[in-house]
């Protein structure tokens, strides 16, 4: 049976240990860390979330990562963007699952690379501070180069996901630096120069961080958007009213707030400019970042199968008359636990949101 659009999910491979988390948050520390020790901070407030079928794995095992691509495949979705972290100077981190993969060559199932170009930060993952845990950098054209060689199996991979024969290669903030357009200047000159057709070049547009006509003007091929503060930027005196009233619900001066997924999920999506042939927008089945910061941070509260099917819906009639091979729909995302944003069954759903995405994916 044909689908109806490209669906491809952002993958975290943080899901095992390394010696810099161990540093930074103590010896064993993985994303379930966080995810295991989050709290209900009000009436209806859905935490801890707790894993079903796949339980709480570990990614260096590569029968997990297996039932993983089953899973995602027997419900439409086409493959994983997984998160790729280069730091410059040849510096990476969490690297070993997505190596594993193209190792071994399992399991048989598309992927493409998302360039999480972010310095990271400690509130962001978990800590009390906004100390620099390490920083991303743009060291110049012989670190571009060695980045390209570093994942040129990868982009040469058979499962490579491509789009008009391109490998697709996210970069998350493009307009991170001026040195992003040197970079994929570099790029597109070594995929010629090692057989490649070229490199699709996609950048993220994240709605409170940048402008999408400053993003195409980096000369990137495509658009992924992700309206998630979409609902906040439209209604921003609401939105002033909602953190006053639910500071007292959250404990004194915390400044975490709780809309419906009702609400801000009619906002994720801008029909005209998510028609434009190559803008790929994002759905979302959720989102909740309080296992990582506590008290702070957005919650998407009484998120269910139903309303997000009906955003699924939405979504695929935007793209599908666009031609197939740039039906590209992201899902945010495959496995985000500790922002309360994975598509990955949990005891209380089981695979229904799965099975939402099916049914819509092959209606």
């Amino acid at each position: 049976m044909e689908k109806k659009a490209r669906i491809i999910a952002f993958y975290l491979p943080q899901y095992h240990p390394i010696p810099e988390n161990d540093e930074w948050w103590g010896k064993g520390f993985t994303e379930w860390t966080n995810v295991g020790k989050a709290k209900a901070l009000f009436k209806g407030h859905y935490q801890p979330r707790v894993p079903a079928d796949l339980g709480y794995y570990d990614l260096r095992v590569s029968e997990t990562r297996k039932a993983q691509a089953d899973m995602a495949r027997e419900y439409g979705v086409e493959g994983f963007c997984y998160w790729h972290y280069w730091f410059g100077n040849g510096k990476r981190l969490i690297e070993r699952p997505f190596n594993e993969v193209i190792s071994s060559g399992e399991p048989d199932f598309p992927f493409c690379l998302a360039w999480a170009n972010e310095t990271w930060k400690g509130f962001d993952h978990g800590l009390k501070n906004r100390n620099v845990l390490i920083e991303q950098l743009y060291p110049g054209v012989e670190d571009y180069t060695a980045h390209f060689y570093e994942i040129l199996p990868a982009l040469k991979d058979k499962r490579y996901i491509t789009v008009n024969g391109k490998p697709l290669f996210m970069i998350y903030k493009p307009l991170a630096s001026e040195e992003i357009k040197v970079f994929m200047k570099t790029w597109r000159k070594l995929a010629v120069e090692n057989n490649l057709p070229g490199i699709y070049f996609v950048g993220h547009h994240n709605d409170l961080r940048n402008n999408l006509k400053d993003i195409i003007s980096t000369e990137v091929d495509a658009v992924n958007i992700t309206r998630l503060n979409n609902y906040i930027i439209n209604h921003r005196s609401i939105f002033e009213k909602i953190i006053s009233k639910t500071k007292s619900v959250f404990f004194g001066n915390a400044s975490a707030y709780a809309i419906k997924y009702s609400v801000m999920s009619k906002y994720f999506l801008v029909e005209e400019e998510d028609k434009i042939k190559n803008i790929y927008p994002s759905i979302i089945p959720g989102w909740d970042h309080t296992p990582r910061s506590g008290r702070e941070g957005l919650v998407m509260t009484e998120s269910t199968p139903e309303l997000f099917e009906n955003h699924v819906e939405n979504a695929i009639n935007i793209v599908i008359d666009k031609d197939p091979e740039n039906r590209i729909i992201f899902i945010k995302s495959w496995n985000e636990w500790a922002e309360g944003n994975y598509m990955e069954p949990d005891l209380k759903w089981g695979k229904k949101f799965l099975e939402a995405l099916k049914r819509q994916i092959y209606k």
